[in-house]
């Protein structure tokens, strides 16, 4: 994963665009029926179950709108929520309540989706060793607050990016030539260019498994759409060599089983692809 001094970028840059996109030249609506200087205040009403999600993105919000807006929470990030429960209230001015009040509630409905999502999985994987990744199958420009929300909810995050990890999928070891030649050509690449970044090489069959196995320097193997008892062969194949890693439409209802091949991870695009947003509300008092 990136630095943290990175992912807060990242972050304010959601933001940023975030607030251009929705505001542009002005809040008419509140512009036009609102004072300046009237003040008002504000509650974050849950309408759903599940996983809360995005309290602190939220004040990173408000503070960006205000720096004056108030926020007293009653609810942390990773808490477990049901209908009519009071996350927090925001108080200030009502102009900068409203300005704020889309991307808080489009952010923190999705981060909570997510983190419900994640947070089911987990449980579903309790008492295993397999840890719950993400992936890059994120909403454009919206990535960092979905790895948080990943985060918040139990899991683990993956690579961030192209640029923070190496992953040598098939269509890499095809065009490269196959995957010892994809592997060399990247030891190399990274020697030339100082770079230090860890390498993942997916496989597609047992046959592959051992082909990746006779290159030094792979940190993970990426298991890819591998049956159950395939899993477990490609588990003891690798043994203590580097870390191993399932993928490929593993859902709740096969995911344990998975782990109980032995995997130290389990990606799961669906963790930020489908979900249903919570139901939140931002209500005035």
């Amino acid at each position: 994963m990136i630095s943290e001094a990175q992912f807060n970028q990242e972050l304010e840059l959601i933001i940023t665009n975030g607030i251009r996109e929705d505001i542009g030249s002005g809040d008419y609506s509140s512009l036009a029926c609102i004072p300046a200087s009237a003040t008002g205040k504000a509650k974050l009403l849950v309408k759903d179950s599940g996983i809360i999600a995005g309290v602190e993105f939220a004040k990173m919000i408000f503070n960006h709108v205000d720096s004056n807006l108030v926020i007293e929470t009653f609810i942390q990030d990773g808490s477990q929520v049901k209908y009519g429960d009071v996350v927090f209230h925001v108080s200030g001015s009502s102009q900068s309540i409203l300005k704020a009040e889309r991307l808080v509630l489009n952010s923190m409905q999705r981060m909570s989706a997510i983190a419900t999502k994640t947070n089911k999985y987990v449980q579903l994987l309790e008492g295993t060793n397999t840890k719950v990744l993400d992936t890059r199958k994120t909403t454009p420009c919206f990535r960092a607050a979905e790895k948080w929300a990943v985060k918040i909810g139990g899991g683990e995050n993956h690579r961030f990016a192209l640029y923070d990890m190496i992953m040598l999928k098939d269509n890499h070891n095809d065009f490269a030539g196959g995957i010892t030649l994809a592997i060399a050509k990247t030891k190399q690449y990274l020697t030339d260019n100082n770079l230090d970044l860890k390498i993942i090489v997916e496989a597609r069959n047992l046959t592959e498994i051992k082909e990746i196995l006779q290159s030094e320097g792979v940190y993970r193997i990426l298991i890819d759409n591998f049956n159950f008892e395939d899993t477990k062969t490609a588990v003891k194949l690798i043994g203590d060599k580097c870390l191993t890693e399932s993928s490929g439409n593993i859902n709740e209802k096969t995911i344990r089983e998975y782990a109980n091949c032995g995997v130290n991870f389990i990606s799961s695009g669906a963790l930020t692809h489908s979900v249903y947003n919570m139901d939140l509300s931002l209500k005035a008092i």
